[in-house]
């Protein structure tokens, strides 16, 4: 029979909530190029909620950014779709079982934990991963509890993406502004007495390779309680940077150049807080007898590698900022999922266009398929999983033509369902989620915020059980 049709439909499932596993169901449910297509699409997450990053790593004073999950609630309502929340792939469920009951399976879980940096002092207290804070101010259950001591003066971020300007602005934007977000209550309080005056923001290349894009930086003195200072001379180019940014070079980066250059040359207006750029500089080690009190920075300078790729390397000039907080924002890295193969160098499912590959034939394996940052790597922005989501369906759907799918022996969807509920009682379905969904807007309205988000497993699936 052939899979695909009203008799049998194409049984998929996506692993993981964000913005790569939505686009992909949209894709799979509204497939244009075969409108014919009937497909049934279970979405599992290990959090009670959806959304992924959109929710837990947006940062809250960028509501424009979240609203794209409206596009996400138009998949989510669609007849054949079904949401499986608290509900964690390898614990309740086997990688063998979601076999044994779809055609395919598609992996959207990015890339969960954060890369290291390798120097002393790494580990004290007060050293933390950006992706920790970002987490824990935008209410991520596992990170509720966390205890940052803001009262120092000086923090360093180190890195030079858009979630190192992300807390850097946090760390800087007026308490009354904040508390008109949906930051997490927990993080406002502790905000709300920060001591900090002084970001320290390093970059290990110099400004015409910054990954953060023009809007984060235009968005860094809109900050009005914080004066922007950039050392004009970080920002003469040496011949490499210069070239790349000149005539069909990279705009994005020619624009940052530009931005930071007017930066420069504008006078401080005595605000009680300061944000302080710094490039081609590395951290060396971190300080301190029981928390981290300063760290060590050396001078770097810019050179081709054998491949032709622009690298940093030291010159000896060594550096000590006082601080009290470290937050290193310095890149993702993919985890591995048991019984699905993983690449450790690149820290990805090993893929081809979204096929996963067995690591030993390098063949693709049947009906198994990879979307977002666990295929691809941390890079790109909200919609450019789109166009990636596309790809992976696309070469799904020529599988499927040509019956080289999952053959899975048990495709009943209420024998799923039966496995779940006898597994885990508290799966929460999109109605669950709509309900968590009313309950935090409820409470954030008589506030004028756009929500008081719920930080504990223990509320959201309390919350999950009342009528929306």
């Amino acid at each position: 029979m052939s899979i695909g049709t009203e008799d049998n439909p194409l049984r998929v499932a996506i692993v993981g909530s964000g913005p790569a596993g939505f686009y992909a169901a949209g894709h799979l449910l509204k497939n244009k190029q075969n409108p014919d297509l009937v497909a049934q699409v279970d979405m599992y997450d290990r959090l009670p909620t959806p959304w992924g990053l959109v929710r837990a790593g947006v940062a809250p004073d960028h509501p424009n950014i979240k609203a794209v999950s409206r596009v996400y609630e138009k998949t989510a309502a669609h007849p054949e779709f079904r949401f499986f929340g608290n509900v964690e792939v390898g614990t309740d469920l086997s990688h063998e079982e979601l076999m044994s009951r779809y055609h395919a399976v598609i992996y959207a879980v990015g890339a969960q934990t954060d890369k290291h940096m390798g120097i002393p002092g790494e580990d004290l207290p007060g050293s933390w991963a950006a992706t920790e804070l970002v987490a824990w101010y935008n209410g991520h259950p596992d990170y509720r509890d966390l205890e940052f001591d803001l009262s120092c003066k000086t923090a360093v971020v180190i890195g030079n993406g858009n979630v190192a300007m992300d807390v850097t602005r946090m760390l800087a934007a007026p308490i009354d502004e904040l508390a008109k977000t949906d930051v997490a209550d927990h993080a406002l309080e502790v905000l709300r007495g920060s001591q900090i005056e002084e970001v320290v923001v390093l970059g290990r290349r110099g400004p015409a390779q910054a990954a953060f894009t023009n809007p984060e930086l235009l968005e860094i003195p809109e900050l009005t309680e914080a004066d922007v200072f950039v050392d004009p001379r970080d920002l003469e180019l040496d011949e490499h940077s210069r070239l790349s940014i000149e005539g069909e070079g990279e705009l994005t980066h020619r624009r940052n150049v530009e931005i930071l250059t007017d930066y420069s040359k504008r006078h401080p207006e005595g605000r009680p807080k300061r944000i302080v750029f710094r490039f081609l500089v590395s951290p060396m080690a971190l300080k301190g007898d029981d928390k981290v009190e300063a760290i060590e920075i050396v001078r770097n300078e810019l050179y081709r590698d054998a491949g032709g790729r622009l690298r940093a390397r030291s010159i000896e000039q060594h550096e000590t900022i006082d601080c009290g907080l470290v937050l290193r924002s310095i890149g993702y890295r993919g985890v591995p999922m048991s019984g699905v193969p993983f690449d450790e160098t690149h820290a990805v499912i090993p893929n081809e266009g979204g096929r996963v590959l067995d690591p030993e034939s390098q063949q693709h394996l049947a009906g198994e398929y990879a979307v977002g940052w666990i295929k691809r790597g941390p890079s790109g922005v909200i919609g450019t999983n789109k166009r990636d989501a596309q790809e992976t369906v696309d070469f799904l759907v020529e599988d499927l033509h040509e019956g080289h799918l999952n053959d899975p022996p048990d495709p009943s969807r209420d024998s799923l369902e039966a496995l779940l509920a006898e597994r885990n009682p508290d799966v929460v379905s999109y109605a669950g989620w709509e309900a968590i969904d009313a309950a935090e807007k409820g409470a954030g309205e008589p506030h004028g915020r756009p929500r008081v988000k719920l930080c504990s497993f223990e509320e959201l699936l309390e919350a999950a059980k009342q009528p929306a």
